[in-house]
């Protein structure tokens, strides 16, 4: 079972416990479920609203689901991921970037931490 604490400089840290697996349930999708006020606007991809560093705190090594079409988009935009780590990424099938976004990464099982800016 993950174990994910989300942390922002406004917030008092927060661990939740998630189940593994599911394929389907995004990183914001579990925030909203436990009250984690992560600003989003679209939920789809495509706005970078909901822009998240994640550090992965288990010895397994990063396990999160491979970032979206849109989401690699959103990201070269913002400047959190470069060409050559968009490469580094197909030829290694792994995550190259701590960036995120809360909407498109889906948990595996993996324990981490979510860092969010928050107003």
């Amino acid at each position: 079972m993950p174990v994910v604490t989300f942390s922002s400089p406004l917030h008092k840290d927060k661990t939740v416990y998630a189940v593994a697996g599911s394929h389907t349930k995004s990183l914001l999708q579990l925030a909203k479920e436990n009250h984690i006020p992560i600003d989003f606007s679209c939920g789809d991809g495509e706005c970078g609203t909901c822009l998240i560093k994640v550090t992965n705190v288990t010895r397994k090594g990063p396990m999160g689901g491979p970032l979206t079409d849109r989401e690699i988009t959103v990201l070269k935009d913002l400047g959190k991921i470069t060409k050559d780590e968009i490469e580094a990424m197909k030829v290694d099938d792994t995550v190259h970037t701590a960036w995120r976004l809360a909407c498109q990464m889906v948990l595996r099982d993996e324990d981490i931490v979510v860092e969010y800016p928050s107003r």
